[in-house]
């Protein structure tokens, strides 16, 4: 199945233009390893940020872990600066369930209690199984529960969208 989509640099151009309308301050902007990570650190860069860049593993708090086990690679979360009572930029690839979310929102509070937390996410591909909707939003795409859409990266990012989930080319 081929599925023509946007520009994932187009994309950024337009998350970029939201969150400037809906930031407050010079919030820690952080995104969630894998394609989260990628996409804050561009957003970051087109932002002008003055804060440091955070990236989150959320491997350890996911809610399934105990079914589908440790994830054969698992990286350090990062946040290089306090959080407690600042305003969070959140930033994900892909919203689907809101399970990641939760997970990621639960390791943040681990380290202090956030100001606000605004999640921005490159693609809302719908089917949430949590009440968890996105702040900013680059693309809402309607799939069915089969299909998957993937960031592909880190040095050109595009979106693929197919049945099985699958390695990247």
């Amino acid at each position: 199945m081929s599925q023509a989509l946007p520009d994932v640099d187009g994309l950024l151009e337009s998350m970029a233009a939201q969150l400037r309308t809906a930031m407050r301050d010079d919030p820690v902007m952080v995104g969630i390893h894998t394609g989260g990570a990628w996409l804050a650190e561009r957003l970051h860069r087109m932002l002008g940020l003055q804060s440091q860049l955070g990236t989150l593993d959320i491997t350890f708090y996911r809610d399934d872990f105990s079914t589908v086990g440790l994830h054969p690679q698992v990286n350090p979360s990062r946040l290089p600066e306090d959080v407690e009572n600042r305003h969070v930029v959140l930033v994900d690839d892909v919203l689907y369930t809101g399970r990641t979310i939760r997970a990621a929102l639960n390791e943040i509070f681990s380290y202090g209690r956030p100001k606000t937390v605004l999640l921005a996410v490159l693609v809302d591909r719908g089917l949430r199984e949590l009440p968890i909707q996105a702040d900013v939003c680059g693309l809402h795409l309607d799939l069915d529960a089969s299909q998957r859409v993937t960031l592909c990266g880190p040095d050109v990012l595009h979106l693929r969208i197919d049945r099985a989930r699958g390695a990247c080319s």
